[in-house]
């Protein structure tokens, strides 16, 4: 079969596929006024099921033409849509002190942790000592360690392995 026919027969079952199936019947009239009347104080307390059915509802209505569509369930779909509710609810009064308070209290236990782990932890080992790391970089220079960029070579002017203040300090 060629690609021209095959084409054209994909586009033919196309066409009738969508036109066989028609349109979903939208709802044509509009929603009553009390359903509508005060949704943004009600929403939250309609059951789930009240809410879906609602939406739908607004849903079906702004498939069709917005200039049927009148102004309360206009100002109703966009406060379904977008209004604080659910995830864009606004935070409760003081909800920023109660965050600012827990995280300073966490970050009181974590510094009081340090410090009890740090008081009672070993004295660091001999070999942190000034002295002990000078000597390290003298046997690697004697060891001709590192010949091309390290304490060996020529010209070196780095400090090597020395990184503890002296410990006769």
């Amino acid at each position: 079969m060629s690609p021209v026919i095959r084409n054209a027969l994909v586009r033919a079952s196309r066409q009738s596929a969508t036109t066989a199936l028609g349109y979903r019947a939208a709802s044509t009239h509009a929603i009553s006024n009390p359903t509508l009347a005060n949704i943004e104080k009600r929403w939250e307390g309609m059951p789930m099921q009240e809410q879906a059915e609602l939406w739908m509802a607004l849903r079906d209505r702004m498939k069709e033409n917005w200039a049927d569509m009148t102004v309360q369930e206009k100002k109703a779909a966009y406060w379904v849509a977008f209004g604080p509710h659910g995830p864009r609810a606004l935070d409760p009064p003081g909800e920023g002190k109660k965050v600012a308070l827990y995280t300073a209290i966490g970050l009181g236990a974590s510094l009081l942790l340090f410090a009890t782990v740090r008081s009672f932890a070993k004295p660091p080992p001999s070999t942190m000592t000034k002295e002990w790391q000078e000597a390290t970089n003298e046997f690697l220079k004697n060891q001709n360690s590192d010949p091309l960029t390290g304490l060996s070579s020529e010209g070196y002017s780095g400090k090597g392995h020395v990184q503890s203040p002296s410990s006769k300090a």
